[in-house]
């Protein structure tokens, strides 16, 4: 009897939100979005505002972002700055289980 294998053909959809529904999103003002694209928090695909768009990576750490800023009132530059450092130690955990086997 012949084995048959069905394949199913992998689609990713990616959804990406303007910078009016990302403000949306997250209940949150255009120049709040901005300071967090002019410190490197957000990094949108397009040139200017008007062409914006945020992957779900950039939807997620500004999410991630809110919350810091409501739970910790840290301002923009601090902000970065632990987004940087919580980044750093994911990859690290990362590196380290896969130098264990876990």
């Amino acid at each position: 009897m012949k084995k048959t294998t069905m394949r199913y053909r992998q689609v990713e959809l990616i959804e990406t939100l303007t910078l009016t529904e990302l403000c949306r999103f997250c209940h949150v003002g255009q120049d709040w979005i901005e300071s967090l694209v002019a410190h490197g928090i957000l990094t949108p695909f397009g040139s200017d505002p008007s062409q914006w768009r945020f992957d779900p990576i950039n939807v997620a750490r500004a999410r991630k972002a809110q919350h810091l800023v409501r739970d910790f009132e840290l301002n923009v530059a601090a902000l970065a700055l632990v987004l940087a450092l919580m980044a750093e130690r994911d990859e690290l955990v990362r590196r380290l289980a896969h130098l264990t086997g876990n």
